[in-house]
């Protein structure tokens, strides 16, 4: 999850969440970090560039084996990335009441009706990484009032 963090503290000014997938030897092959804004993609989330790179790095969509780590619950598109990708775990630091889907507001992950259902591990560093989401907004808040 530091490895996530860190990530997180590099997305300039878009929403700090950070992700990282894990072989299944513990060896990063993919990072990730909020593109939205820089690349003016709704897609670009922190999961999404990191499974991709992991693919990547790889030579294959089956990232089975594999365990994504992200900073902040997986909205439903991410979720969904990370079970088709074959992802054996995921595991999430803060939740996301407002857009979660890996146990906040949905499911995904876990429904019984999908073929693949990755472990799911929450609230890792749950502080530290939820934090971050906060002095975030915080200072944007800050920075609108001031405008």
């Amino acid at each position: 999850m530091r490895l996530a963090l860190a990530e997180a503290g590099s997305s300039g000014d878009d929403v700090p969440v950070g992700a990282v997938v894990l072989d299944a030897h513990g060896v990063v092959v993919g990072r990730g970090r909020n593109h939205r804004e820089d690349r003016a993609d709704p897609t670009a989330h922190a999961e999404v560039v990191a499974l991709r790179e992991a693919a990547l790095t790889q030579g294959e969509w089956r990232l089975e084996g594999c365990t994504l780590v992200v900073t902040l619950e997986p909205c439903t598109m991410c979720a969904g990335a990370a079970g088709l990708a074959r992802v054996d775990r995921v595991v999430f630091g803060a939740h996301d009441p407002k857009a979660g889907a890996v146990g906040s507001l949905w499911d995904v992950l876990r429904d019984r009706r999908l073929n693949h259902r990755p472990e799911v591990v929450a609230g890792v560093l749950a502080d530290e990484c939820g934090a971050v989401l906060r002095e975030f907004f915080e200072a944007r808040r800050t920075s609108d009032l001031r405008s």
